[in-house]
């Protein structure tokens, strides 16, 4: 329940009603008064109770920890949850015993965890929240693998002349390699497929700075579409 309309004798006795109820405190909701109440004639005859709309207010820190301890709970884990704010980004640390479980195989259950909490963090948000959940450093850990493994390939396909491509990803993934080797004179990054096996594309760059012989430059529209997909994904990097 995030909002409830209840009456008192007067505005205060109203108010304490509802915040006992919804288990908030005075600071955390908004009160609009529907009606102030009277106390009638000689303060016996024809008073009316004072009434009041109280709605929590929206707090993205908490409805993601709430989420995150019923999910916990149903999978019998016993986990310590940390958020923190920082302008429209959600950072989320979980300890725990045993956190491979929440990690999975190359961090595939962590990020559909971290994909759930972002809708529902988003769900009564007035403007976007990016969400990010971490666990045992497991992301920056994550970061410098794929940073490695990004000059790694860039070096073969400077030796080989031949494009690598790069096993599927999610977004946040895609967008390492690429700033990985934004600023490699000899070899350029661009995605293609479809979620969620879009996969990052390593290449030799040609005299105008676009992939050199590369199967994408086959079609001027598929080219066209992947370029602005790219410049997309390389802005949010």
């Amino acid at each position: 329940m995030d909002e409830i309309r209840k009456s008192g004798k007067t505005i205060d006795e109203a108010v304490a009603a509802a915040l006992a109820e919804l288990q908030a405190e005075k600071d955390e909701v908004t009160i609009t008064v529907i009606e102030e109440g009277s106390k009638g004639f000689l303060g016996m005859f024809g008073g009316k109770d004072a009434v009041v709309l109280v709605k929590k207010n929206f707090n993205p820190e908490k409805a993601a920890e709430n989420f995150l301890r019923e999910v916990f709970l149903s999978m019998g884990l016993i986990i310590k949850i940390e958020t923190k704010m920082q302008d429209k980004h959600l950072l989320v640390d979980l300890t725990g015993d045993d956190m491979g479980i929440l990690i999975g195989k190359r961090g595939q259950t962590l990020d559909a965890l971290q994909y759930l909490v972002n809708l529902v963090v988003n769900k009564n948000s007035a403007s976007y929240i990016s969400v990010m959940l971490d666990t045992e450093n497991y992301r920056q850990r994550r970061k410098e693998t794929l940073e490695t493994l990004a000059f790694n390939l860039a070096k073969k396909v400077k030796h080989t002349r031949k494009n690598v491509v790069l096993e599927p990803m999610n977004p946040y993934e895609r967008r390492i390699i690429h700033s990985a080797l934004q600023n490699d004179r000899y070899v350029t990054t661009f995605s293609e497929g479809e979620e969620p096996f879009r996969n990052v594309v390593i290449a030799l760059k040609g005299k105008n700075g676009q992939p050199r012989d590369s199967r994408k430059m086959e079609r001027g529209e598929r080219h066209e579409r992947h370029e602005r997909m790219e410049r997309l994904e390389k802005a949010e990097a």
